[in-house]
């Protein structure tokens, strides 16, 4: 169920990133995308390499789901939670970000 995932506003995580929070953001996006620029500090994973990339990831770390608008990153979100991991979904994605991009 959808609302069992919790989100966050693009200016939530800019306030939080400007605190200094310790958050893990993941960047589910295809190259293409993120070639057109990131979010300082994120990771980029592919949506279809997650599964296997959670086997290295720590459960006790918040993470923070990127995509364009906000559908992959919530079906991310979705499979990381079942999971065991504690996730938000970056609510419209990168098309609601209008913070600083790294390239």
């Amino acid at each position: 169920m959808m609302d069992s995932i919790k989100e966050i506003t693009s200016a939530e995580l800019q306030e939080m990133l400007g605190q200094g929070e310790k958050i893990s953001l993941i960047d589910v996006r295809e190259e293409e995308e993120v070639a057109n620029g990131m979010i300082e500090g994120a990771v980029h994973i592919p949506l279809r390499e997650i599964p296997e990339a959670i086997e290295s990831m720590d459960k006790q770390t918040e993470y923070v789901l990127i995509c364009h608008s906000g559908m992959r990153s919530m079906n991310a979100a979705l499979f990381m939670q079942e999971e065991g991991f504690v996730v938000r979904n970056l609510v419209g994605g990168m098309m609601k970000w209008d913070g600083e991009l790294i390239i």
